[in-house]
């Protein structure tokens, strides 16, 4: 599903190049839970955006779905955004002026779906994820973790084959963080391919594969062991 080959992505200044990245190969299957960690400037979210094609390498070769996404144009770039790509910020990133339906109702919107359709999508997450009581509410009247929810509802309700989750229980208490990490487990074993970034060893469990970065380089690339990955109860 993803291909890197010698994804390298650097800024220049007047003395010197600085690299953020230097990625020779990186390949994740469909299917796959991979979990990226790293101190804070290895690279991760760098990594992340340029998965989720909202960043560009400065050199190298990114294929997703057999698509040479490195050469797409940028019409055809917001196309696999709406049809097959999901995000997940650790800042929710709801728009304040909507309810929590017509958050999760957005991207229907952008990818054309119709409105007697739309509404039972919707619907659909808002039963899923146990919050048709505060469908009406505002971002602001819900806790940190139910925000959340209504993030992940909005990245999954086009049902993405890719689900990109940038520190996702960053700004969550351990507790709540615990209900997403079993979230996107699930999700995972519904078919879809989750990549997280999080600094949390706990959380890191949850996926089947860890890719350790370091200064921009993958550092190690293991399978967990399914003995030692926390289970969906």
């Amino acid at each position: 599903m993803i291909d890197l080959k010698n994804i390298y992505k650097y800024y220049d200044n007047k003395f010197q190049r600085t690299y953020v990245l230097k990625i020779n190969n990186l390949t994740i299957k469909e299917g796959e839970f991979v979990t990226v960690m790293g101190p804070s400037g290895a690279g991760k979210s760098t990594l992340l955006n340029i998965i989720g094609m909202l960043d560009v390498p400065n050199e190298g070769e990114y294929f997703f779905m057999d698509q040479p996404a490195f050469q797409l144009k940028e019409k055809k770039k917001v196309e696999f955004h709406r049809n097959y790509v999901g995000f997940i910020f650790q800042a929710f990133h709801l728009i304040d002026e909507m309810t929590v339906a017509e958050n999760i109702e957005t991207p229907l919107i952008y990818k054309g779906v119709k409105s007697k359709e739309r509404k039972a999508m919707v619907a659909e997450m808002l039963d899923r994820f146990n919050m048709v009581a505060k469908k009406d509410l505002f971002p602001s009247q819900l806790s940190g973790g139910q925000q959340q929810l209504v993030g992940i509802a909005r990245a999954i309700v086009g049902k993405p084959k890719l689900l990109l989750a940038d520190e996702p229980t960053g700004n969550l208490h351990s507790e709540q963080g615990k209900e997403i990490m079993k979230l996107l487990q699930k999700l995972n074993k519904e078919g879809i391919t989750v990549i997280q970034v999080t600094h949390n060893e706990e959380f890191a469990a949850y996926g089947k594969r860890i890719v350790r970065l370091a200064d921009g380089r993958i550092e190690s690339d293991e399978i967990f062991s399914k003995i030692n990955q926390p289970q969906l109860t």
